[in-house]
């Protein structure tokens, strides 16, 4: 991918995409003033060589099912073919070497119970090169998910935001069905899937397909997600932190967490640490004085394991790696 920082008009649109990611270029260019051809330009560029995807996603919080994060401590010289397997799952995602390039961390995108067993008592386990397995369980997300990173950093002013906002739902929301899997499926190969490519993949009516997307999205339990290469919004330095919080903090550290600039993901776990939160800055120099400065002067967290990510693996999607 080029590594062109993103300019003004770049972050814009992903902005704009982040707010709604099916907005039509025709809205998103009348909010920030270009035209439409000049969206669509961009955005074949985002997508070629700036790493964007667009997918739907579903809400496993909203929809009850457990997600873990796992934390894989591996000799050297298989950590990276450890990640690379996880990455070509569909249940993982936003999966990193940590640690000098000696722990892969995963996160699970559940669709069954079934999914865990496999993984977590089938697959792993039995996979050499593992010296440890830690999987943390996420009891509360404070921060992620449908709520987007770049809103604390993008240029949008709020007018812009509000006009790019989807208007309130006019459909009952619903929650998905196994009757759904043919449209979710494509949603998560192009969250921008188009009415006839949905009315295909279903084989139901165009206007059958788009009531049940309102409904899926009215409901929450769908959004639509984007990723794109952060190096180019310039913040080249990314940690998970795993925070130990006294018990009767932890609501208030994990809110907090959710309001600061540096977080993109915060959520409470079980295990050995309560708190686990992906921060994004621009330099060494912005981990450290955000790790001794706002999160260390906040009441009640009591300790912090930094692990700096030496490489992202995966995101929200998989990408074959360039031969």
């Amino acid at each position: 991918m080029d590594s062109t920082p993103f300019d003004e008009l770049d972050l814009k649109i992903l902005q704009a995409l982040e707010v709604d990611g099916r907005l039509p270029f025709s809205r998103i260019a009348e909010a920030i003033g270009v035209s439409d051809q000049t969206v669509a330009r961009r955005y074949r560029k985002l997508v070629a060589s700036g790493g964007l995807r667009v997918v739907g996603l579903q809400d496993s919080q909203l929809l009850g099912l457990d997600n873990w994060m796992l934390r894989l401590r591996c000799t050297p010289e298989g950590a990276e073919t450890i990640a690379a397997a996880l990455a070509r799952r569909p249940d993982t995602a936003w999966i990193g070497l940590t640690s000098g390039g000696t722990e892969v961390v995963c996160a699970t995108l559940p669709r069954s119970r079934g999914d865990y067993d496999d993984l977590l008592l089938g697959k792993l386990p039995r996979t050499p090169h593992i010296v440890e397995i830690r999987a943390l369980q996420m009891l509360h997300r404070f921060f992620g998910g449908p709520q987007g990173w770049l809103r604390k950093h993008g240029p949008l002013t709020a007018d812009q935001r509000a006009a790019l906002r989807p208007p309130p739902p006019t459909a009952e929301p619903a929650l998905p069905t196994p009757d759904d899997a043919p449209l979710l499926a494509v949603l998560k190969r192009d969250g921008r899937a188009t009415y006839p490519e949905l009315q295909r993949a279903t084989g139901t009516s165009e206007s059958a397909v788009k009531r049940r997307l309102a409904q899926l999205l009215a409901s929450g339990a769908l959004y639509i997600d984007i990723e794109y290469d952060m190096l180019r919004v310039g913040f080249g330095m990314a940690a998970i932190l795993w925070i130990t919080a006294a018990p009767r903090h932890l609501d208030a550290v994990g809110r907090a967490l959710a309001d600061h600039a540096e977080i993109a993901y915060a959520a409470a776990t079980a295990g050995p640490s309560n708190v686990v939160a992906s921060v994004v800055v621009r330099d060494t120099a912005d981990l450290y004085a955000y790790v001794s400065g706002r999160l260390g002067r906040l009441e009640g967290v009591e300790h912090v394991e930094t692990a700096p990510f030496m490489r992202r693996v995966k995101q929200l999607t998989y990408r074959p790696p360039i031969r």
